[in-house]
């Protein structure tokens, strides 16, 4: 039975575009899901612990304590300890310093910006990717560079900027110094002064690391420490912090684990907090966009069966006199059934293949483009993968598909008349 191809084309075009977009839309689904239990399930900042010295009760003395009520230190053996517990992966020390900063840049009223103080905020760069950080603009400060330094909103706010106005301070250089208390010898009296470095604005961010406008790297806040730490008695006099480090982020082994290394850190004697209610809310709102995705698949997929079902309906109009002929050689209705039903799974077949190669393609674009925007944040890309779950139901699915849109036309053809399909009536 011949066919015009026009129609042929335009069924096999229906289900294409109906399996490219399922296909798309699980793998994108698929791999985002799969990326998100992977953080929650290795670790990482949706797993992450916050650890803070904690004050404890007046009156106690622990043996690390030089007097009592004192706060436990966050030092190396305060590290180690946590480090050794059996559901930690992996514990970043936090340092943070309060230093002089001078900014050329002025406020939204044109005026210049005084001298002020504000902590920044040392971490592991190597490491950024385990912690609450997120770049908004720009890009991160160089690990280990002491030239280089991000702002939080913080910092735009005191500048009079919005989020969308973040470009404007990259590129912007400061002035920064940490202050060391010495003896001036004329006046015999002690004195502040400072050693100033410039370090440039490269980017934007939001992080819950620790408090501060200022995210650099470790080795910038250690030297400002320690160059104020030299002085005569500076850690009172400029209220600098006496712990080696002002934080830990603890990074536990999966989701599940998360409650017990916070109740373990505790016991030990530190503050904890954890992100654990959100952790619950991710996972479901996981599930919420896994429903959507596949609703709007299934959509198409309605969508492309009664496209199917159209083309072929009006293919059985088309081919009435053809059909006609066939009963009058001997051809049954089951003959006829079988032909239109052929037909469809063919259609379905090609449809569906041709489908899931585009959605493949499709989905590795949008792959590109987010591994793209997660490499200029210095994260770890994803790596999409075609489940073969996807390809196999994206083929079967449309020959299926193309079968069930296609029996009622093939029952319609099977049950024409001979004599009144010949005659065209």
């Amino acid at each position: 039975m011949r066919r015009r191809p026009g129609r042929a084309l335009l069924t096999v075009l229906a289900v294409t575009l109906a399996a490219s977009l399922l296909t798309a839309l699980l793998t994108i689904s698929t791999t985002a899901e799969t990326r998100v239990l992977d953080q929650l399930s290795s670790g990482g900042p949706l797993a992450g612990i916050k650890v803070a010295a904690a004050e404890p009760d007046p009156g106690q003395v622990d043996q690390d304590d030089a007097q009592p009520g004192a706060p436990k230190n966050l030092d190396d053996d305060a590290r180690q300890r946590i480090a050794d517990l059996p559901d930690v992966r992996e514990v970043i020390p936090i340092v943070s310093t309060r230093m002089f900063v001078i900014t050329p840049a002025r406020n939204k009223d044109g005026r210049r910006i005084g001298p002020f103080q504000e902590d920044v905020v040392g971490v592991d760069l190597d490491r950024i990717n385990q912690l609450p950080v997120t770049l908004t603009a720009g890009r991160m400060p160089v690990a280990g560079s002491t030239s280089e330094v991000a702002v939080t909103q913080g910092y735009l706010e005191r500048l009079g900027l919005a989020r969308l106005d973040a470009p404007q301070v990259l590129g912007t250089q400061l002035a920064m110094a940490s202050g060391q208390v010495v003896t001036d010898s004329n006046r015999n009296q002690n004195r502040v002064r400072g050693r100033w470095t410039k370090v440039t604005i490269v980017g934007v961010v939001a992080q819950e690391a620790s408090n501060g406008q200022f995210l650099a790297s470790t080795e910038t806040v250690q030297q400002a420490r320690d160059w104020a730490g030299a002085g005569i008695d500076s850690s009172r006099a400029l209220d600098l912090p006496t712990s080696p480090y002002t934080g830990l982020f603890v990074v536990a082994r999966g989701i599940d684990n998360v409650s017990k290394v916070r109740a373990q850190i505790t016991a030990i004697g530190y503050s904890t907090a954890a992100p654990e209610n959100l952790l619950a809310s991710v996972r479901r709102y996981l599930r919420v966009v896994e429903i959507v995705l596949s609703a709007v698949g299934l959509i198409a997929l309605v969508v492309a069966a009664l496209g199917i079902s159209n083309a072929m309906l009006a293919a059985v109009r088309e081919r009435r006199r053809e059909i006609g002929v066939l009963k009058a050689i001997g051809a049954r209705d089951r003959d006829v059934y079988r032909v239109f039903l052929v037909e469809a799974a063919t259609l379905g077949f090609l449809g569906g293949v041709f489908g899931t190669i585009l959605g493949w393609c499709i989905a590795a674009m949008v792959g590109r483009v987010v591994n793209g925007y997660l490499a200029a944040q210095r994260l770890v890309g994803v790596q999409l993968t075609l489940p073969w779950l996807v390809v196999v139901g994206g083929i079967l699915g449309s020959t299926t598909l193309a079968l069930v849109a296609g029996t009622l036309p093939a029952v319609r053809a099977a049950r024409l008349p001979a004599r009144e399909a010949v005659s065209g009536t």
